[in-house]
């Protein structure tokens, strides 16, 4: 199985458990709490994921960490699943595949935008309702810099890639300056 279907199946299971619980929010925002730590202190994922670590150890450490960031049962016995089954170094991918299906349920679309230079909260906006235009859904908007654009941005919503950045345009009309 791919990751990302094995991934896919992860989150999808626990989108349908905070459905059932009513804590689709809670669930997600504890999620990206735990990718945040594990992402900030290296040494706590590369321990739990360790084959020589004993797993009693791991499920201690996990549950120490549970306790300290006060997560809710449901996330603790999911943290402990993905620990038993050697699937918690997925849990970045798992914890963003749950996002956009948590963002399906309510109707919110993900846009991730790539702009040339950093964009203040007005320029956020305005695309952000561009986009909500275009697709009728309420669009929450993620930016990200990338100065290889040389200008202009890139929008990819829904899995639709929206692209306006400089870079591209003056390589379509390289080809066609190529092409005769």
């Amino acid at each position: 199985m791919s990751v990302s279907a094995l991934t896919r199946r992860y989150a999808k299971a626990l989108v349908e458990l905070g459905v059932e619980k009513k804590s689709v929010d809670r669930y997600g925002d504890e999620l990206a709490m735990i990718t945040e730590v594990f992402a900030q202190q290296p040494l706590i994922s590369q321990l739990l994921e360790s084959p020589t670590l004993d797993m009693n150890k791991k499920e201690a450490m996990l549950a120490d960490l549970s306790d300290t960031l006060d997560l809710c049962e449901g996330v603790r016995k999911f943290l402990g699943l993905l620990l038993s089954k050697g699937r918690l170094c997925f849990i970045k991918q798992i914890e963003e595949k749950y996002q956009r299906l948590a963002d399906e349920l309510s109707g919110i679309l993900s846009a991730q935008i790539t702009s040339a230079i950093e964009l203040d909260d007005v320029n956020q906006q305005a695309i952000a309702s561009s986009l909500e235009k275009q697709t009728g859904k309420q669009v929450a908007v993620n930016v990200k810099v990338d100065p290889e654009l040389i200008g202009g941005l890139k929008a990819e919503i829904g899995g639709r890639l929206f692209d306006g950045s400089l870079k591209t345009q003056l390589k379509r009309i390289e080809e066609s300056l190529t092409k005769g």
